[in-house]
């Protein structure tokens, strides 16, 4: 049902906006009042040619839009053809002064075949010089096909045949397409090879990243360790002992003036903490070791990881997720450049169609025949 109609600079229009209600409209006047005018504007939302000639003079375009309540067959086409499905349809078009015409479904750009389609769906403008849907073979193929409870039938013949259609351009297209596949597929394939021989692994370039640093700065660690160890724990003046020595002095003396207790009380879990820092030091310096073989085959491995990156133009921690991609993007186009599969899956698909319209068609000829029966009883 045709909810709204709006068009701007129209032939003589400048601006006009209705609104329509359930039930029957009649727009009345005398010869030349315009009425025609507001059938023509929706005939060309509803997709008929048009040309500079619709475009109010002094004005750069001619802008109409019908919006309709959709029914269930016009959702379906919407769905089929990728278009937003919603409450309502909107069909809008566009025609500049230069007689170019843009048309839109939704607010998607859409083909001017596409909106002559859904617009056959919505609306039958009949006329003296109009053409009538039910002069139309589909048209009458589809009421034939309602009054018959084909409907579903003809559905499934038609989702057939799209799928032997869309295997058909996948055929046309890596045909039309081979040369630049087959470049596209062997820069992959070298590009797969590179990255098959360096191997990243995930997050490999932080943690060797981590790991040179330790390995290059192994001797101020060593020395550094060292000292701090010797600072706390082996020299005559350790600290540890000497922290040791005062909170043994602080117990004997805390019980002659138990005031002392809050000191002792911040001193013990200091004393016990610093022997804990002691034992992970001690720890850390025995897994401590100069190794230039392994800094060495660190750098090197940076070096690989570093050049492949700037080679391919990524930052080196992304190598991994791009070996994975590449490698997708490899079977992706052996698969769409493999005709024989291809081929395969249209002859697939052609008998697939075949069938369903077989099965349809003979429905149909029985159903016509009741029909045929049942007009001349």
């Amino acid at each position: 049902m045709l909810r709204h109609l709006s068009i701007r600079d129209f032939v003589i229009v400048a601006a006009l906006d209705l609104e329509f209600d359930s039930g029957f409209t009649v727009f009345s006047g005398e010869t030349g009042a315009g009425k025609s005018i507001l059938i023509d504007a929706l005939a060309l939302a509803l997709g008929e040619r048009a040309d500079a000639s619709v475009v109010r003079t002094g004005c750069s375009r001619a802008d109409i839009t019908a919006e309709f309540t959709p029914h269930d067959r016009v959702a379906r086409w919407l769905d089929e053809h990728a278009f937003d499905t919603e409450d309502t349809v909107m069909l809008r078009r566009v025609i500049d002064a230069n007689g170019r015409s843009r048309a839109f479904v939704n607010g998607t750009s859409a083909t001017l075949a596409q909106l002559r389609e859904l617009g056959e769906m919505l609306v039958d403008i009949h006329g003296q010089h109009a053409h009538q849907l039910l002069m139309r073979p589909d048209a009458q193929r589809e009421l034939f096909d309602t009054h018959a409870g084909l409907v579903a039938e003809a559905a499934n013949v038609a989702r057939a045949w799209r799928v032997w259609r869309d295997a058909t351009q996948a055929i046309d297209a890596a045909k039309a397409h081979e040369r630049e596949l087959q470049l596209e597929r062997e820069k992959l394939a070298w590009q797969l090879a590179e990255l098959d021989k360096l191997a990243p692994q995930p997050g490999e370039w932080d943690e060797i990243n981590g790991e040179h640093k330790r390995l290059s700065h192994s001797a101020n660690l060593i020395e550094g360790v060292r000292g701090a160890l010797n600072a706390l724990s082996e020299s005559d003046d350790a600290m540890l002992a000497q922290l040791g020595a005062i909170v043994s002095k602080l117990r004997s003396l805390a019980d002659y003036d138990a005031a002392l207790g809050d000191a002792l009380a911040s001193l013990e879990p200091a004393e016990i903490q610093l022997q804990e820092a002691v034992y992970s030091l001690s720890h850390y310096a025995q897994r401590l070791d100069l190794d230039p073989e392994r800094l060495a085959q660190v750098e090197r491995r940076v070096d690989a990881l570093h050049s492949t990156a700037r080679k391919f133009r990524l930052p080196p921690d992304t190598l991994h997720e791009e070996h994975a991609a590449r490698r997708a993007q490899l079977a992706a186009l052996d698969a769409a450049a493999d005709l024989g599969a291809l081929e395969a899956a249209q002859a697939k698909a052609w008998e697939a169609y075949l069938a369903d319209a077989k099965r349809l068609s003979k429905a149909r000829a029985q159903a016509a025949k009741a029909l045929g029966a049942a007009v001349t009883a």
